[in-house]
């Protein structure tokens, strides 16, 4: 050990500041920089794979359903089968998957005492119209995730081509697109959103409008916040002295500075999008029947919540964890971009 210090210590000038010039770190991009940071994170890749596994089941799963077959479809209606508890086949002697409720203080099979016939499982039961709760509520994922995912790309698309015009080109223009976002945002999202179902039909398209007409306000501000800080710095300047227009500025410069900002608050408006589509639905201004989507589907367990209660549990369940599920990532993500947070 003695020799070695002693070996570095008289080493000639130019091998001493060669080694200190040696990189201690392999160069790395933004992006990879910013998986390797998202990577030590474990809540927000355990997140990813449960997203990830609730968005294939949410394609896939309605066909794993023992009840439906080519010509059934997930409003399939089988009343002499309505109202089954769930039951899973080998789960018996394990509450809850057993088939059996609890009726004037007793567990009775409701299988065997409405005779259904042998091998017919309901995964996790089915309504009070015979519906099978395991396809629907897949099905119903399915809806929300679709509502959520085009309404956040509306935010995206509106949101942020209006934060980054108004603060990039400032002035009177700025001025006037902050007094039109602050007229929008003065009103409440819920009479906007039961105004444009008043006069749109009902259905899928009418509440992604209604949800994207609002919710692309707090992306705008968030660009236009940041645009405000970037457009000073002088690789703007440059290209402006070298005669680039305003939208290359916009897209080939400013765009990529502002994107993790824009991806933190992209994942964060989708569970928030899903959560209000849920709200909608579950008040009696979403979906109209026998469409599924997970508020319609809290909405018709919360109706029989006390005779009932897994009609309600079970779309809830998957509802908290798409939510948890996206705010981990977020905040995963967020940390990830933060240039604060690098080792």
């Amino acid at each position: 050990m003695a020799e070695k210090i002693a070996k570095e210590m008289f080493q000639p000038a130019h091998v001493q500041d060669a080694e200190a010039e040696k990189i201690s770190r392999p160069s790395l991009t933004f992006l990879q920089d910013s998986w390797l940071r998202v990577r030590k994170n474990k809540a927000a890749l355990v997140s990813l794979i449960v997203l990830g596994v609730i968005i294939i089941m949410a394609i896939f799963g309605q066909y794993f359903s023992p009840n439906l077959g080519p010509n059934r479809s997930v409003n399939y209606q089988d009343t002499p089968y309505a109202s089954l508890p769930p039951k899973v086949p080998g789960f018996d002697n394990m509450p809850f998957w057993n088939g059996q409720q609890n009726i004037g203080g007793q567990d009775v099979d409701v299988y065997k005492q409405k005779n259904v016939k042998e091998g017919t499982y309901y995964w996790l039961g089915s309504d009070t119209l015979g519906r099978d709760q395991f396809a629907r509520i897949w099905a119903g994922t399915r809806v929300s995730l679709i509502i959520a995912v085009v309404a956040a790309l509306c935010d995206l698309v509106i949101g942020v081509a209006y934060g980054m015009i108004s603060g990039f080109v400032g002035g009177r223009t700025d001025n006037i697109m902050q007094r039109i976002l602050e007229v929008i945002s003065a009103i409440p999202n819920l009479v906007v959103v039961i105004l444009m179902l008043l006069i749109l039909d009902p259905g899928i398209m009418s509440i992604i409008i209604a949800i994207a007409m609002t919710s692309w306000i707090t992306m705008a501000r968030v660009v236009r916040g940041q645009v405000l800080k970037l457009k000073d710095q002088e690789f703007v300047l440059a290209s402006l002295t070298l005669g680039e227009s305003m939208p290359k500025i916009l897209v080939k410069h400013l765009l990529p500075n502002v994107s993790g900002v824009i991806i933190i608050n992209v994942m964060f408006s989708i569970p928030s999008a899903i959560f209000f589509e849920a709200f909608l639905s579950f008040i009696g201004l979403g979906l109209p029947a026998p469409t599924a989507s997970l508020g319609t589907l809290i909405n018709d367990g919360y109706k029989t919540l006390q005779v009932l209660p897994y009609m309600v549990l079970y779309p809830s369940v998957v509802l908290c964890v798409i939510m948890i599920a996206f705010n981990l990532i977020a905040d995963g993500l967020r940390d990830a971009f933060d240039p604060k947070m690098r080792d």
